[in-house]
């Protein structure tokens, strides 16, 4: 866990800072901050962390095939299941 400093705390009481947003300078990634209770509602509504039944990994595996322009998915063109 990283603790704010008393400037970063200021920052985020600031209502421009919503939703607050920070970048990590060696990647110059950008990241929004969330309270807890923000990012468990967000999460149950958004996020499914369940494992991917075989079917939906079927389909990835059909659309990572189709985006490579494998010829041998010419066989395959209806996408899995569908045939």
């Amino acid at each position: 866990m990283i603790e704010l400093t008393e400037q970063q705390v200021q920052a985020l009481e600031s209502p421009e800072a919503a939703p607050p947003r920070v970048v990590n300078p060696h990647t110059k990634e950008m990241f929004v901050l969330l309270r807890v209770d923000e990012y468990e509602r967000l999460k149950q509504i958004v996020y499914d962390d369940s494992p991917w039944n075989r079917e939906e990994l079927q389909a990835l595996a059909w659309a990572a095939g189709k985006n490579m322009e494998w010829e041998q998915m010419d066989e395959y063109d209806d996408g899995p299941g569908r045939s």
